[in-house]
């Protein structure tokens, strides 16, 4: 077995990291300088950004959503070299992040001193993946060659193209009753970043990405719910996936809201075997066990937080964390302040696990050990290809946002809602882009391609935290999900994840519950 990170309160919680603009943190840890400080050059009468200067963060073409066909003898070093892809980008952004004043002065910098590089690295570990893959009788993709360069990309690039993406049938169609065309959600313009802005009460100079940490949360992420137009994503059934026809029942969970404080920044499903694989800290419940290292078995044979002893599955996220110029005890840690995100770890005060049914057909059984990923830590770079998650208030649920985190009037609170894919292939339990053996349906609530219907998991978390504060730009006592650091803390890469290990006889009273309509627990 390996570690499991939970998150006690010891002396560690009196490690301070200054909330400042220029942010260092030691042991391998990111430094946060002004980004745009003597970032200018005179043309005329007017002070303009160099080039340099306006790249905000780095932008990869997202190998692993490309391999969709890897021999199982591969997997386990094809992961692993998934993860060193991660790690490189993290490194760089941090190049990026504490060069601003060389990147001023040299408009060639980020080419030269940055990208390049990585390209370089970045060729040698795709390189490793096709011998993986070639070893076993496998073959890689023609363009994985390709996907070696990286380019800069500006804190307000639209990311509504879905470049890099892929793996999942979301082209605008219907997600679960969801719909994540890519398009302004409450006439609010998806991406968006306003370059001029002073965030998280620090002077960030001249287009500063805010935030306590400096990658983030700005200004501009940010939007009073009730200016959110009613109905404005289109869920036809509100969060129900299932409708009048189908099996239109539902099978709730009572897992609790983490109050073990069960945290690491691993991920099991997508990074195996990988420490701080995730880069950001995630909440736990169901499954004690979870961690990079264990294995199927550890995972049926753990403890459940699940008053349903029968679940031992294991659901969880990115935690959220308020930036209110405090620390939490993993300020210097990985996952935590090395990799950018600081602020206090806020445990939802609700967390409610629902499986519903299928408008059109009845539910199969899920097998054991089946992974489920919704929505892409990766969106804002990625593109919104698998976007999938949704943001909103208490008492206004009907108004909701994938692109910004609400402001919530006094009493209401802050939601996070995720709908995962329902749709099965009858056959794995995950897939080598961890995508493609699971998919949304269809607008009319079918499955295509041959899937198979499955019970519905949707999570609802609540948070009581207190409402940011943007005045003249700044945003003050921010909150924001963690995230790898060049993503920017943008609530467009909110995630979810599932790893099912119901017992059997539950799974089979799950379905049969939902298949004859009964809500049951």
């Amino acid at each position: 077995m390996g570690r499991n990170t939970r998150k006690r309160r010891t002396p560690m919680a009196t490690k301070a990291i200054a909330a400042s603009a220029a942010l260092a943190l030691g042991g391998g840890g990111l430094i946060w300088a002004n980004f745009y400080a003597s970032a200018h050059e005179e043309n005329s009468a007017n002070q303009t950004k160099s080039a340099g200067a306006q790249v905000a963060t780095i932008q990869c073409p997202d190998v692993g959503q490309q391999l969709t066909d890897v021999p199982d003898g591969a997997r386990q070093g094809v992961d692993k070299e998934l993860a060193n892809l991660d790690k490189q980008i993290s490194e760089a952004y941090t190049r990026l992040a504490s060069t601003r004043q060389a990147q001023a002065g040299d408009s060639g910098f980020v080419n030269n001193a940055i990208l390049g590089p990585l390209k370089s690295k970045r060729t040698a570990v795709i390189d490793r993946i096709g011998i993986n893959i070639k070893r076993v009788g496998g073959k890689a993709p023609d363009n994985l060659a390709q996907m070696a360069e990286c380019k800069g990309m500006a804190a307000d690039a639209n990311t509504t193209d879905g470049n890099g993406g892929g793996g999942q049938n979301n082209d605008g169609q219907n997600q679960d009753g969801q719909n994540q065309d890519g398009q302004n959600q409450g006439g609010q313009d998806q991406g968006g970043q306003d370059q001029g802005q002073n965030n998280g009460g620090q002077d960030q100079g001249q287009g500063g990405n805010g935030g306590q940490g400096g990658n983030g949360p700005a200004a501009d992420d940010f939007i009073n719910i009730e200016d959110v137009q009613p109905n404005s994503r289109n869920l036809p059934n509100g969060l129900a996936a299932n409708g009048d026809g189908g099996s239109t029942g539902t099978f709730t969970t009572e897992c609790g809201t983490n109050e073990n404080e069960n945290r690491n920044s691993d991920n099991v499903i997508v990074a195996p075997g990988v420490s701080n694989g995730a880069q950001h800290q995630h909440d736990y419940v169901g499954n004690q066990n979870n961690n990079a290292f264990a294995s199927d078995d550890d995972l049926a044979n753990g403890q459940t937080t699940c008053q349903n002893q029968g679940d031992k599955s294991t659901y969880f996220w990115p935690v959220i964390r308020v930036q209110d110029g405090s620390d939490d005890i993993d300020a210097g840690q990985p996952g935590g302040g090395q990799d950018g995100n600081v602020g206090k770890i806020v445990e939802p005060a609700e967390a409610q696990l629902k499986f519903v049914g299928n408008k059109t057909s009845d539910v199969v059984a899920m097998p054991k050990a089946l992974r489920i990923i919704t929505g892409d830590a990766k969106s804002f770079t990625n593109g919104l290809n698998n976007a999938n998650t949704a943001w909103t208030c208490t008492g206004f649920e009907d108004r909701q946002v994938t692109d910004k985190y609400p402001i919530c009037p006094d009493g209401s609170s802050v939601v996070r809602l995720s709908n995962f894919q329902s749709c099965w292939d009858g056959q794995n339990i995950d897939s080598a882009n961890h995508r493609t053996h699971v998919d949304f349906v269809e607008a009319d609530g079918s499955c295509s391609n041959g899937f198979k219907a499955i019970p519905q998991l949707q999570v609802r978390l609540v948070y009581d935290v207190q409402a940011p504060q943007i005045n003249n730009g700044q945003v003050q006592n921010a909150f924001a999900v963690d995230s790898f650091p060049e993503q920017l803390h943008k609530p467009i890469t909110d995630h979810n994840d599932f790893i099912n290990f119901f017992d059997e006889n539950v799974m089979n009273q799950m379905v049969q519950c939902i298949n004859s309509g009964q809500d049951c627990k």
